[in-house]
């Protein structure tokens, strides 16, 4: 694991951003909730004040529900979801890997996913909910 400082921004490019990551690719993960199923990203972590919108972050649309304690951010031009404050600790980003400049989270063979059907935020443990896997069709 190490620090890594990397770009990347939405689909049609209009957001860029950088972040650093404390534990770089190895902070992948996924998260089980209603909203995290649907939108199907995997996120590492990098903290709140290592990331910055370097252009266009009037193009940023938010959604927040629940607790409105995270926010979530997506291109309002093309629609990505490109990064967002956590519930669990608001001091962190999740930020999607797959804008990330050069990665993809095919590039990872498997990534954990945390139960946030029973959040801890909600009084409950932090559990693995199960691993997701990705195995490479051979050539």
């Amino acid at each position: 694991m190490s620090v890594e400082t990397r770009e990347g921004g939405c689909h049609c490019g209009r957001v860029r951003f950088r972040a650093t990551l404390p534990q770089g690719l190895a902070s992948a993960s996924r998260c089980s909730c209603s909203f995290c199923r649907m939108r199907g990203a995997v996120a590492v972590t990098a903290l709140a004040a290592d990331f910055e919108v370097l252009k266009g972050a009037d193009a940023l649309t938010l959604y927040q529900w629940g607790s409105r304690t995270a926010r979530h951010y997506f291109c309002s031009v093309c629609g990505i979801y490109t990064h967002h404050r956590r519930r669990l600790d608001p001091a962190e980003m999740g930020v999607n890997l797959a804008c990330l400049d050069g990665c993809s989270p095919f590039d990872l063979t498997e990534v954990p996913v945390f139960d946030g059907t029973r959040h801890p935020s909600d009084g409950h443990e932090e559990r693995l909910a199960g691993l997701l896997r990705f195995t490479p069709e051979s050539r």
